[in-house]
């Protein structure tokens, strides 16, 4: 199959237009979600996918994840819904639906899965990319590919309309629909909240001093973090230009989906000797691999001369739902007081580029980073700001804002919690998690997903600019072996 030939399915038809009806006289009952409006940022995202591939530890029986997907991912009110137009208003309005709509079995070229079958699944998923979604039904598809891999025997590939929902909460809810293998009737575990901070106690007058002295600290950085969020909005400032700045119109084009896993213990190693924590250490792993492959492609070995460049963190600032409540939500089809929707903020978070004796030094750096941004109010005050920019201007001016921020900084990145034991999905053991997200302009994309004993780092990258992608997977890896070997000298 070849990666820049034709696609590996046949595109559907052009997708329709928004369909108009009139929902003025639905009510909903007491308890389950009305029909209601798309938010601002749905309609922003409603051109972006999230696309997470599930690999599996055995070939898939269709009929008990078919009969699962009914009774959990189904009678969820989003993904039983459609986006209409009631009086020019996008709204969500349930649906009845029909999962031989949703459940694709691709025909693919046999030849090509038994002479490379990772490249075969690789390039499936690749294709899913650029293919438009059908407006006309709920905005989810499940993608099942049953050969096996050199790490499952087989995967199923979920592509989601980030129009849903936040990133979070789609991942959360997936994992709400599996069960743990240890118990199949029992929800996987899932690491406990980091705790809550807790000062020193107000009873001094030095604690209240010190208190005040937070307060001075938090609404500083807030005031610079905010200044700079805005001058990145308005293109004052902007990343250089390097080998990970895609071309114009980046997010139309086709995107490959790579992923590794590496050992969490190896990450957890490095964060009792450092005493810093894991999301240190994976900024810490990510600016190094980064070092690895610039330096390497660009000219400046002779100097190390490195880069400063900024990522967009999307953060949720409503509470996320835990798989409790979602899988209570899915089982009733009621919206109880389960929170839903996409309300965003973002976060600028820098990433050093260079080349340092010691590789520690890249978590060390990290750790000063990370520590500051959590002493700012930078993701509430762009939310604020972004809601506000959206009612005056309109979706259309916000979401050109929203699109020259990623434009104007190098590559998204995020790192999400997955359950700390082994799963199953229908009956089938979860062998890995690899969530990532198209459709915006960037030409690389990290994600982090763990899962039991494993952490994955997840690339999307713009196929015809990242030919060799699996070296830039394998500087990941050889990242963190230095930085473990290192840390264990300390």
């Amino acid at each position: 199959m070849d990666v820049h030939g034709a696609s590996l399915v046949a595109p559907p038809s052009p997708a329709p237009p928004m369909l108009s009806i009139d929902t003025s006289r639905r009510v909903a009952a007491s308890g389950e979600f009305a029909d209601e409006p798309l938010s601002p940022i749905s309609q922003m995202f409603n051109d972006l996918y999230i696309i997470a591939v599930v690999g599996l530890a055995a070939p898939i029986d269709v009929e008990p994840a078919r009969a699962g997907l009914e009774v959990t991912l189904v009678r969820h009110p989003r993904f039983s819904s459609i986006r209409v137009k009631d009086g020019g208003e996008p709204r969500w309005v349930r649906t009845t639906v029909n999962l031989d709509d949703h459940i694709i079995f691709p025909d693919l070229d046999a030849a090509a899965i038994a002479a490379d079958p990772d490249k075969a699944l690789e390039d499936y998923v690749s294709s899913l990319s650029t293919l438009p979604m059908d407006q006309s039904r709920p905005l989810w598809e499940l993608h099942v590919l049953d050969f096996p891999t050199s790490e499952a025997a087989s995967a199923v590939v979920f592509r989601l309309s980030h129009a849903l929902g936040d990133g979070v909460s789609l991942i959360s809810l997936l994992l709400a629909c599996t069960r743990s293998a240890a118990d199949p009737t029992a929800l996987p575990a899932m690491p406990p909240p980091p705790p809550a901070y807790g000062g020193a106690s107000p009873a001094t007058l030095a604690a209240w001093w010190w208190a005040l002295l937070y307060c001075v600290v938090l609404a500083w950085h807030t005031v610079v973090d905010v200044v700079r969020f805005v001058a990145l909005a308005m293109g004052l400032v902007r990343d250089p230009r390097t080998v990970f700045t895609g071309v114009k119109g980046v997010e139309f084009r086709r995107k490959r989906f790579v992923s590794r896993g590496l050992s969490l213990d190896d990450v957890k190693h490095v964060k009792n000797a450092l005493g810093c924590t894991v999301n240190d250490v994976l900024v810490g792993v990510t600016s190094a691999a980064l070092s690895r492959y610039y330096f390497r492609k660009s000219d400046d070995h002779a100097t190390r001369k490195g880069v400063c460049l900024r990522s967009l963190l999307m953060v949720n600032v409503r509470s996320t739902p835990g798989i409790q409540e979602l899988a209570h939500m899915m089982e009733s089809s009621k919206q109880n007081d389960v929170n839903w929707g996409n309300k965003i903020g973002q976060i600028i978070l820098p990433f050093h580029i260079a080349m340092y004796d010691d590789p520690i030094e890249y978590v060390k750096i990290a750790k000063k980073i990370v520590n500051r941004k959590k002493h700012s109010l930078e993701v509430f005050f762009t939310h604020g700001i972004g809601k506000r920019v959206t009612k005056l201007l309109g979706v259309k001016v916000s979401g050109a804002i929203f699109q020259r921020m990623i434009t104007n900084t190098t590559m998204p990145f995020s790192n999400m919690v997955g359950p700390v034991e082994q799963v199953e999905f229908y009956g089938h053991q979860v062998v890995y998690i690899a969530p990532s997200v198209c459709g915006h302009p960037s030409a690389l994309t990290i994600q982090w997903q763990s899962y039991a004993n494993t952490i994955r780092v997840v690339l999307a990258v713009d196929d015809a600019q990242f030919p060799d992608c699996h070296q830039l997977l394998d500087d990941f890896g050889e990242s963190l072996k230095l930085i473990k070997d290192a840390a264990s000298m300390t």
